[in-house]
């Protein structure tokens, strides 16, 4: 990295490649340089690459922190908490490289949009911190708005050995550009609570659940997410909501909607403090499902998460 890609606290670039060399050549060097300079480095990134760098570190590679993204981080919302900042955080005081690869061409369209925001919230949450994120992004297998974005979610682009500050680095709009509508297919039953009902809600949802083919832990998942909302709802949602279960695409979906607002860009993606009492609902949502999505405005909020049975 040259000086001007590293000159604030917080460094977070795009790396643009074409094949496997291009890729070797924008990270082997990165994670190199970190480890020279006694650096934490991690590499959380899809299983092909992660092998594919892990090799050609050799014995280096003992130095570094591997995960597979496509596990680690299957649901976008999980990854500053769970990945990024669980580094970061084991490592006070100096400064710590990680490379982290959200986005690839085998994601759907449905993780799509919060990948896309969980990039701009990268900004966010390591703002003022001595943290460099090197994302990778294929040029070739990528689509063009995934580039697009990419130029809007990361200050510095690195292509073809080239770093050159982005011309249309806006972070917020990119958050903003999908925060989409959530809704539900037609003919799907609402089930309307308030604080008194909160118990039936979750047992509603729960069978619903049951009867689409969720069992076992993927049910004690549904419970959990299910009464994190609904209570979230009755305490910050103008006290009631509803709450929809559907199946689609081999998955068991659960909406839950209620007449609240989130102001806070990074709920549920902030690790919670030691301590803390409260304020780990949606960040619970997040680690016990696949996928969540949200729209949130004047009108309300809406959270949708999946499971896979």
């Amino acid at each position: 990295m040259s000086t001007e890609a590293v000159a604030g606290p917080f460094v977070h670039p795009a790396l643009f490649y074409r094949d496997d060399e291009d890729y070797l050549t924008g990270t082997l060097p990165f994670v190199l340089d970190g480890l020279r300079a006694a650096e934490p480095v991690a590499v959380a990134v899809p299983g092909a690459n992660l092998r594919l760098l892990r090799s050609a570190l050799g014995r280096d590679g003992a130095h570094v922190r591997f995960l597979d993204m496509t596990e680690a981080g299957r649901n976008p919302g999980r990854i500053i908490p769970a990945v990024l900042r669980d580094f970061a955080d084991r490592h006070p005081g100096g400064r710590v490289r990680i490379i982290g690869e959200p986005i690839w061409a085998g994601r759907t369209a449905a993780e799509y949009g919060p990948c896309v925001q969980h990039e701009a919230l990268i900004n966010l949450a390591f703002r003022g911190r001595a943290v460099t994120i090197l994302c990778p992004y294929h040029s070739r297998r990528l689509d063009a708005d995934a580039l697009a974005d990419a130029w809007l979610t990361h200050p510095v682009i690195i292509e073809d050995g080239r770093e050159r500050p982005s011309h249309a680095y806006d972070p917020e709009r990119a958050t903003a550009a999908h925060n989409e509508p959530l809704p539900p297919p037609a003919g799907i039953p609402a089930f309307s609570f308030d604080a008194e009902r909160l118990p039936l809600a979750r047992e509603f949802a729960v069978a619903a659940g049951e009867r689409l083919g969720l069992a076992g832990q993927r049910l004690g998942d549904m419970a959990l997410a299910v009464s994190e909302l609904t209570t979230n709802s009755v305490l910050h949602g103008a006290g009631r909501g509803t709450v929809r279960v559907w199946e689609w695409a081999g998955q068991v979906l659960c909406q839950v909607e209620d007449g609240g607002r989130l102001s806070d860009p990074l709920a549920g993606r902030r690790p919670a403090a030691p301590g803390q009492i409260g304020g780990r609902g949606l960040l619970l949502v997040h680690r016990v499902t696949d996928l969540v999505r949200v729209h949130t405005g004047p009108d309300g909020t809406t959270i949708r998460f999946h499971l896979g049975r």
